[in-house]
């Protein structure tokens, strides 16, 4: 699937900035270690960058601030993230929830590539100066599947942006993943990032 949108750099790489700064920060509301809450993952698990290694903030409980682009709406509460960053312009985001059953979670993951689905045209009607495109990179099978989007946005004052997203599921519990970094989808680090999800994903159980 290719879809040519427009949509925000507001939206990605704001999220970004703010992804770095809580990476360098421990947050009020970090989860203890014996909470309970599913492993995230660690920053060696992320897509290697070629001159910078990979810095992790705390599991934080409840919803990252700012929301992540598109998929932000529909966590809820009861949802957990981490942040991470590089020395340069590339961040990454988990977010995970533990749902009730797995069916609710199940309706959860619909719910995420739904928003995901139609990202690119959303942003586009909310900033209408930069102009996205969106690709899907398929299914991953691992536990209940995971599915892998990319995001490229570019503005009229010239900034130009990749994000990979990430929805997988294991049983009742959802994660959403995101990469992203000055750049467009030649610089899309998809195979790495395939396998960090596969990795959340696994580490969800």
């Amino acid at each position: 699937m290719h879809k040519t949108k427009r949509g925000s750099r507001f939206a990605v790489t704001a999220l970004a900035a703010a992804a770095a700064v809580a990476a360098v920060a421990v947050p009020a509301a970090a989860v203890p270690a014996d909470s309970g809450t599913p492993r995230f993952l660690e920053p060696a698990e992320l897509p290697p960058h070629p001159s910078s290694p990979w810095y992790a903030g705390e599991v934080t409980a409840g919803q990252p601030d700012p929301l992540p682009m598109c998929v932000g709406a529909a966590l809820p509460s009861t949802a957990s993230h981490r942040d991470y960053r590089t020395e340069y312009d590339t961040s990454a985001q988990q977010v995970t929830v533990v749902e009730r059953s797995a069916q609710r979670a199940e309706d959860l993951t619909a719910l995420l590539r739904e928003d995901l689905d139609d990202c690119a045209r959303k942003l586009m009607e909310q900033y209408p100066d930069i102009t996205a495109t969106q690709k899907y990179y398929g299914r991953l099978n691992v536990e209940e599947g995971a599915h892998v989007y990319g995001f490229h946005t570019a503005s009229t004052w010239g900034s130009s942006d990749i994000n990979l997203f990430s929805v997988g599921r294991d049983g009742r519990t959802v994660t959403v993943v995101r990469w992203g970094q000055m750049g467009n989808f030649a610089h899309a680090r998809v195979a790495d990032f395939k396998a960090t999800t596969v990795t959340a994903v696994n580490k969800l159980g």
